[in-house]
């Protein structure tokens, strides 16, 4: 069976943290919801183009299927850049925690591509939003991760350390960053 995915640590340890469920951080909680209603902001297209055409080789070993995987950049790159943080991040997240299994559950019952927890639902007062829909589940990661960025000051290990729930320790943080360079950063 699958460990519990480092989200699903960070968002139990936030719990543990604050008392429960009621008490996760209100400006997490509104800065979530409030993200998830935002338009997507526009890009430059040429450089769309050269991205999309990189990454979607770079996903090719975790997905057979071309209009799957050209699905996922777009994606990803859209939800990256609405959050402000690299896309190779996120897809280092996604091959860490999910393995680009759209569908996996963790043992403590984080789902999807970025390993979400189900209770941020009811946090932000949308429960019927569906975890395991890549954009729905992108969304929630990348505004989750950027919240940690930003309370970290840019500094990605704790931020990632944050958002797993292992604050202090780097076993998580390090393997991100190690996939993040190894098969992620951004082409130049």
């Amino acid at each position: 069976m699958r460990r519990m995915g480092w989200l699903g640590t960070a968002l139990l340890g936030l719990l543990s943290l604050s008392g429960g469920a009621g008490a996760v951080d209100a400006q997490l909680r509104k800065s979530l919801g409030q993200t998830l209603d935002r338009p997507q902001p526009a890009a430059d297209p040429v450089a769309r183009q050269v991205w999309w055409q990189d990454y979607r080789q770079r996903v090719r070993p975790f997905l057979e299927d071309p209009q799957r995987r050209q699905r996922l950049v777009r994606m990803v790159f859209t939800e990256a850049r609405r959050a402000d943080i690299p896309p190779g991040l996120v897809f280092a997240v996604i091959e860490v925690e999910s393995a680009f299994n759209r569908f996996a559950i963790s043992s403590a019952g984080a789902r999807g591509l970025m390993q979400i927890m189900p209770f941020w639902r009811e946090e932000i007062g949308r429960p019927q939003d569906n975890l395991f829909r890549p954009r729905i589940n992108l969304r929630y990661g990348c505004t989750i991760l950027r919240y940690y960025l930003d309370q970290e000051d840019g500094d990605i290990l704790q931020a990632l350390a944050a958002y797993n729930g292992s604050t202090g320790r780097t076993i998580y943080p390090r393997k991100i960053q190690r996939v993040y360079r190894q098969r992620w950063n951004e082409p130049n």
